[in-house]
């Protein structure tokens, strides 16, 4: 029903703003009686072969939906119905902003992929502190953090802890967004010394608190392989508790896409199919090379159950959908939920 049905009627208007309406519907629906119930019967599955211990966290399944899409929490008590496992909220700053000019999301739907360049747009860290609150207590939740885009880059540091010391008592782990190719001084986010500097300043935070949370780190799907040796050390280096692989791309090879309509959109991150290769590579090259040293969250082209196994025999703890959800819908989670379990059992 969703491809045939809604996805069509939904690609017929701007990415944006059926997104908010998107939302809104939701939202809606949830508040009739009865509705709530049936989409759990849909898309939900219990069963003990899907239920994962990372991070001292008990996930009642390794499907989760990455950040972006419920960047301000406000749809998260909602989308529990629909069988994730874990929802990863933001990318949140200090304060409110609008992010980059409209228009900034476009679908590529030959390609099954999205670029965007959305410019880290939320309504800053009280909002979502006031969201979370909120929380049913259904799965659990992420917190992704990242900067401010006026923020000068001696307060980068700043703007991650005030974010880690305000969401700490309301979400499950965090995550150090230093790799959307979307945000200002996107080199020095990547430079090695700069990532000790803010893992340990934001590590020190932690010790603060009567109970630690975890602390992953995103990266970049584009990284070479030294660049991953790198994060290897720096992982060992700074007992971070794991990574994500990965974020959107930068790269257009291979696309579907026309020159023309890829310069009309112009530059953003790449999600989708077009990037499932290339971040499945850099999960198996984490694990291979780390000796399965730390857990790696996998993310990246996630559009059917094969694609989810992919990632999790190449390395990956849990995966997150983000691009695949949008075109394949909600039905997606409980394919992988259901395919995990069938592989268990073989």
């Amino acid at each position: 029903m969703y491809k045939l049905l809604i996805r069509p009627l939904f690609f017929l208007f701007d990415p944006e703003k059926i997104h908010h309406f998107t939302f809104s519907l939701v939202r809606f629906l949830c508040k009739v009686p009865g509705v709530t119930s049936i989409f759990k019967s849909l898309y939900t599955v219990n069963h003990k072969s899907l239920e994962r211990q990372l991070f001292d966290l008990h996930f009642k399944n390794p499907v989760g939906l990455a950040a972006g899409f419920d960047k301000n929490a406000v749809l998260y008590n909602e989308l529990a119905n629909f069988g994730f496992g874990f929802i990863e909220i933001g990318t949140v700053t200090p304060k409110g902003q609008v992010g980059n000019p409209k228009k900034r999301l476009f679908r590529l739907k030959d390609d099954k992929g999205i670029i965007n360049r959305m410019g880290f747009n939320n309504k800053g860290l009280e909002a979502a502190i006031h969201q979370l609150k909120k929380n049913r207590g259904q799965l659990i939740i992420g917190g992704n953090i990242g900067k401010n885009t006026q923020t000068k880059p001696e307060d980068y540091t700043k703007d991650y802890l005030e974010c880690f010391n305000g969401l700490h008592p309301y979400v499950d782990y965090f995550v150090l967004n230093v790799s959307c190719p979307n945000v200002s001084s996107h080199a020095k986010l990547n430079d090695k010394d700069y990532l000790l500097e803010l893992i340990s300043e934001v590590q020190a935070a932690n010790k603060t608190f009567a109970k630690q949370k975890p602390i992953v780190l995103k990266i970049a799907p584009d990284l070479n392989t030294s660049q991953l040796d790198e994060i290897i050390d720096l992982v060992k280096e700074t007992n971070l508790d794991g990574v994500i692989a990965s974020n959107t791309s930068v790269d257009r090879t291979g696309l579907k896409a026309s020159e023309e309509r890829l310069t009309e959109i112009g530059n953003g991150g790449l999600s989708g199919q077009p990037i499932k290769e290339k971040s499945t590579r850099v999960i198996q090259y984490l694990s291979e090379k780390s000796n399965k040293a730390f857990p790696i969250i996998g993310v990246g082209g996630i559009h059917s159950a094969k694609d989810a196994l992919e990632k999790i025999e190449a390395g990956a703890d849990l995966v997150q959908i983000y691009t695949g959800f949008i075109y394949e819908g909600p039905k997606l989670i409980k394919q992988i939920n259901k395919a995990i379990i069938k592989k268990a059992n073989q």
